[in-house]
């Protein structure tokens, strides 16, 4: 049986200007790396137009990218381990901007796609590293709530991209705008290695253990196999609905017009970024609720969506925005798992335990698009011209067998965490529980 969280205490100093200004730059470099990330969705028609491709080619595009996100997931934690994140969070900048500088220049698609891997390899390091950054440089009590902050503000690099990158691409020209872009990641990047520490200075420095030794106790602390359960559990409903498959069902399921699809996925993105200080608040004052809160999404979630597709005909507008809100809370729900995570590992594992959590919900992510897809396609509802609504409900009931998957995973590595200090049950001998012995998981 696993102890979660209290072997390892990080007590940083109290919050001050210093730590702010560091947290910032390193949110900073995040937002570079999600406009990277982004860049090509809000320009593929022109990319389409620059290298002569169709659209199912140039999807390679994407699919190349997130296929390296994914990969070196794990490798980024340990290298931010065994670095330090602020080397990884600096060297991933880079990487954005060679990839940003490759897709301006490029000419043949090759060339492109070896941008694009660029960009997914700047991207996978990043926000793992920005993680790893925070707990040096704030109290525990005040991590959840910097986590939920770091991923809210990291999405203002879609905007970049959705307005000022799309203007210049089209007023300026290809090459100009996306060396702009490229440009813009250096000055980053110099910005890190300027101002970010891996820690105030007088810090003790945590010991680098042997990556294989250190990433196979990582592997086997149940506290982040915990956490990677939760994390593959929470978010992927969201991404599938806000990624690919919100629209169609919207409009070619539900019967809803163009503009007020876009209005729900605005509403999808809104309510994520009011339901994740909500959600750091409460995983911080409460760490004993934290399992609870994300079992709590998930069910949620899973109970909404199951409502939705047994409504008879189209659901009320009233469901269907209710549905909407509730997916977005997932992505908030699933940073609470970095929390637990960082609870079960010592901070020289913290960054490969970020990653092992990472992947969960890419995992689930995609499997779910996928399958989304292909229920959809053995019915011969596949296009745009032939969706309606009895094909989506079956197609988006692949969902449940994730669900359960998910929470029996959630509930088997519960059973084998014993709580305490800042995990995600009460210590033992906390208050409700007998003297001296370790509470019931609260799951």
């Amino acid at each position: 049986m696993s102890t979660l969280g209290a072997a390892h205490p990080v007590v940083p100093p109290r919050r001050s200007g210093r730590a702010l200004v560091v947290f910032g730059v390193a949110v900073l470099a995040y937002v570079a790396a999600v406009l990277g990330r982004s860049s090509l969705a809000a320009t593929g028609v022109e990319a389409a137009e620059r290298f002569t491709v169709s659209s199912g080619v140039l999807s390679l595009l994407a699919v190349v990218q997130l296929a390296v996100y994914a990969a070196l997931q794990v490798p980024a934690g340990v290298l931010a381990d065994r670095l330090g994140p602020r080397r990884l969070i600096a060297g991933g900048a880079v990487l954005v901007a060679v990839g940003q500088v490759v897709l301006a220049l490029a000419a043949p698609f090759w060339l492109a796609v070896a941008g694009r891997m660029l960009v997914g390899a700047g991207d996978a390091v990043t926000f793992v590293s920005v993680l790893r950054l925070i707990p040096s440089w704030f109290p525990a009590r005040r991590v959840p709530v910097l986590n939920q902050l770091a991923g809210i503000l990291g999405q203002l690099g879609q905007v970049v991209s959705a307005v000022p990158l799309a203007a210049l691409v089209v007023g300026a020209g290809w090459t100009p705008a996306y060396l702009a872009a490229g440009g813009t990641a250096v000055l980053v990047a110099v910005l890190v290695l300027a101002v970010v520490r891996d820690g105030p200075a007088g810090a003790a420095a945590v010991s680098a253990p042997a990556i294989a030794g250190g990433l196979g106790a990582a592997l086997r602390e149940p506290g982040v196999r915990l956490a990677f359960w939760c994390h593959l559990a929470a978010p992927f409903p969201g991404n599938v609905f806000g990624l690919l498959w919100g629209f169609p069902f919207l409009t070619g399921g539900e019967g809803l017009g163009a503009g007020a699809a876009r209005s729900l996925l605005a509403l999808y993105v809104v309510a994520g970024i009011a339901i994740g200080p909500l959600f750091g608040t409460l995983a911080g004052r409460w760490p004993a609720r934290r399992v609870r809160l994300v079992v709590g999404s998930v069910l949620a979630q899973a109970t909404t969506w199951l409502v939705v597709l047994a409504w008879p005909g189209p659901a009320p507008a009233a469901l269907v925005v209710l549905l909407v809100v509730v997916l977005g809370g997932g992505g908030p729900a699933s940073l609470v798992a970095f929390d637990i995570a960082r609870a079960a590992v010592p901070p020289e594992r913290l960054g490969r335990a970020s990653g092992i959590v990472n992947v969960g919900g890419f995992v689930s992510t995609v499997a779910v698009v996928l399958l989304v897809g292909l229920a959809l396609d053995l019915q011969d509802a596949g296009t745009p011209d032939t969706y309606d609504l009895t094909a989506f409900r079956l197609a988006m009931l692949v969902q449940v067998p994730v669900w359960l998957v998910a929470l029996l995973g959630i509930a088997r590595s519960a059973r084998r965490v014993r709580p305490r200090g800042d995990g995600p049950w009460p210590p033992a001998g906390a208050r409700g529980s007998p003297r001296g012995a370790a509470p019931r998981p609260t799951t």
